[in-house]
């Protein structure tokens, strides 16, 4: 398909993605805008004019939540649209085109989604393994890792738009010469490269989705980073788990890449080693062939695939519900850390570096082994096949 606005070929944003978000600009309050190229087209704007059949009220909001809620029948219809205007010479879009586009250079981007709940998952069976070879080396994979989609329920509070500073945090911890634990700021603050899912329709307290309509409830992909303070986490996972070591922040990228922008990409996921229980399993084509890699400062420090997570979007949904636990719009469900079975494919520093015991060379002749203050992180995702590109664009957080 050929765009009458110019587009890169390496741009993220094609004509067939046309992410959803929320922007702002110095006269406009948040409200929803779809991505195009260097553009972003202002939905609420469109609607005014009447190109759009949407509710009032809906793209005047500071979230996507009312607009997710519309369904996705609607949603899509307004997707398809816009494609389909972007295309023709003599479209609407085009006549109005000064009152509808903004360079993205001229707006803020803002949180795309008000958090209610957030779960982080553990779906990489490289990463899981890495984890326990690290701290478990005769035992590094729990027994019950191959039976079902293992996760924390984590902080929603805290979750921060891409570019959002993230304060090292403080906490207890013990080091390894001391027989008590001391308090301070952590000595090995790591990142995660994760993927997000936007959960797009309420379920029913009481009600377990199957894997065959979990994909109904999910509206679309962001990147995630699920930063961690790694000897905060240590000390205090067991034995409940996460708290202080992940709370601290997560950050997501803007712009919601859609699952119907993503259909060219399914790819078959990891072979399931053990068949798991029957409300786990699923029919179909469920991993997604996307691209991401992880910089650090200038480097490029890791290069993996979200084909490789081992429990896939589904199945998290179908256990998430399986005890009557209801989902809602505007939660995420993220993957967990995404590694591959290489050094160079990993997905953490705590992995990258083998807790420290390692250290990464970077461009400039610096070494790390964990982030140091002034330290800039960027997550990059995109997917690719037979000329069509859909990228996620990036989220970078600098440490303070």
């Amino acid at each position: 398909m050929t765009t009458w606005i110019e587009i890169s070929s390496e741009s993220d944003f094609s004509i067939y993605n046309l992410p959803f978000g929320i922007f702002s600009t110095h006269k406009k309050k948040p409200q929803v805008g779809v991505r195009i190229g260097d553009y972003v087209i202002d939905l609420e704007q469109t609607r005014k004019l009447g190109l759009l059949n949407i509710p009032r009220n809906i793209c005047n909001q500071s979230s996507l939540n009312s607009f997710i809620g519309l369904g996705k029948k609607l949603t899509n219809t307004v997707r398809i649209q816009l494609q389909e205007w972007l295309i023709q010479e003599n479209s609407p879009l085009k006549r109005h085109f000064d009152h509808v586009f903004y360079k993205i250079e001229e707006v803020k981007m803002h949180l795309p989604v008000k958090i209610g709940d957030y779960t982080d998952f553990y779906s990489s069976i490289e990463h899981a393994t890495n984890a326990g070879k690290i701290f478990r080396p005769d035992n590094p994979l729990y027994p019950n890792w191959k039976h079902l989609p293992i996760a924390y329920h984590g902080r929603a509070s805290s979750i921060v738009i891409s570019n959002t500073p993230i304060h090292r945090p403080n906490g207890q911890f013990k080091s390894v010469d001391s027989p008590f634990p001391i308090f301070g700021s952590t000595n090995e603050l790591d990142f995660e490269l994760e993927i997000g899912a936007i959960i797009g329709r309420n379920s029913e307290h009481g009600k377990c989705v199957n894997t065959s309509e979990a994909e109904d409830y999910v509206f679309g992909l962001v990147l995630f980073n699920d930063w961690s303070a790694r000897d905060i986490q240590r000390w205090e996972t067991l034995p409940l788990g996460p708290f202080l070591g992940k709370n601290f922040a997560s950050s997501i990228s803007p712009w919601v890449v859609t699952l119907e922008a993503l259909e060219t990409f399914r790819v078959q996921g990891p072979a399931q080693e053990l068949q798991p229980l029957p409300y786990l399993q699923f029919d179909g084509i469920r991993n997604f062939d996307i691209q991401l890699m992880a910089k650090l400062n200038e480097t490029t420090i890791t290069n993996t695939n979200f084909k490789y997570r081992y429990w896939n979007i589904a199945q998290q949904v179908a256990h998430h519900t399986v005890n009557g636990c209801n989902l809602k719009i505007g939660d995420i469900l993220a993957s967990g850390t995404i590694s591959g079975s290489e050094v160079g494919s990993y997905g953490s520093l705590l992995e990258l570096t083998w807790a420290g015991k390692n250290q990464i060379t970077l461009t400039n002749g610096e070494t790390r082994t964990y982030l140091e203050n002034g330290d800039k992180l960027t997550l990059v995702g995109f997917c690719e096949k037979d000329g069509i590109r859909v990228g996620f664009g990036e989220v970078m957080g600098e440490i303070i």
